[in-house]
């Protein structure tokens, strides 16, 4: 099986893209956080580094599993992604529960031993960015610095997609479709794909080309969100378009596609845009008042917990 490749469109993200990130990506769920910590302590793990990798501009996974920690240190290598994150901790502090600050740092999955000591940390985090990791690369460097008894939590979500009933909502998912398929199906990578399918392929220590025997299988702990959860805080409740626009728009097919296209991106020639404009025509013609457009959408998500011997 091929690696993933290199993810290029965040790490491009300057300041402008980053900060947009940051506001419009929403956070995951309580419950998410809930069975990352409870699967963690229940077998062994402890409470006291944790290292998040690929975490963006450490709006979300990185700051709230913070708070539980003793030491928390965030890494990405996209340098804007970090600029964002440190600057976010200006504007809205967050402290670990000795009072430190999180340790932003430009750093890659595959070399974690150049941000931390061997075994040092309890637990890993990869919040929606392993498909873009050298799996072979990263599951070695883990093993390396995760405490023996230390856990990997790694998760993503799928598509997002309208509740079938809210007015018109069968509809306007045909209108997604459509859209995305004749504008941004071209600007789809092998790493999009594999969180379409809940990381059914992505490469664990025991399925490694070369397997690496300091990880647990027996321990191996899968979890999946069905549509009737939430796995993002902001599932199973109205948004507005414009909300819908947005968190949309983080989406990195969405992105090359504006990079693509730099005229047209973000006007009314935007096939985002023009989708929205669709939208609004069929919630209007449900009877949805002007002014008051909203879509109600669920994803499934998937968490993977692995523990090193």
């Amino acid at each position: 099986m091929p690696h993933q490749e290199a993810e290029q469109t965040f790490r491009s993200y300057g300041k402008e893209d980053s900060e947009h990130y940051t506001k419009h990506r929403p956070n995951y769920h309580p419950s998410l956080y809930k069975a990352i910590l409870n699967h963690h302590t229940y077998t062994g793990g402890k409470l006291d580094t944790l290292l998040d990798v690929g975490c963006g501009p450490g709006s979300h996974a990185v700051r709230t599993l913070a708070t539980h920690f003793a030491h928390a240190i965030g890494i990405d290598p996209g340098e804007g992604m970090i600029t964002a994150a440190k600057n976010l901790l200006t504007t809205d502090p967050i402290f670990t529960k000795t009072s430190e600050s999180i340790d932003f740092q430009v750093g890659s999955a595959e070399q974690l031993e150049k941000i931390t000591p061997k075994n040092s940390v309890d637990l890993i985090t990869a919040s929606h960015a392993a498909h873009w990791f050298d799996m072979p690369l990263f599951w070695k460097s883990a093993a390396n610095v995760l405490k023996p008894g230390g856990s990997v939590a790694i998760w993503a979500s799928g598509e997002i997609r309208i509740n079938p009933n809210i007015p018109a909502g069968r509809a306007i998912q045909q209108t997604i479709d459509l859209f995305w398929d004749r504008h941004f199906k071209d600007f789809v990578v092998p790493g999009n794909e594999m969180i379409k399918h809940s990381y059914a392929d992505l490469l664990l220590p025991w399925t490694l080309p070369e397997p690496i025997d300091d990880f647990e299988k027996d321990t191996f702990y899968r979890r999946e969100w069905s549509p009737s959860e939430s796995f993002f805080d902001v599932e199973n409740s109205e948004v507005s378009l414009n909300k819908w626009e947005k968190i949309m728009s983080t989406g990195t097919p969405v992105t090359r596609w504006r990079e693509a296209h730099p005229d047209d991106a973000g006007t009314e020639r935007d096939p985002l845009r023009k989708c929205r404009r669709e939208i609004e025509r069929l919630l209007h013609e449900a009877g949805v008042e002007k002014g008051k457009e909203t879509v109600k959408g669920y994803t499934k998500g998937v968490l993977l917990m692995v523990k090193r011997k």
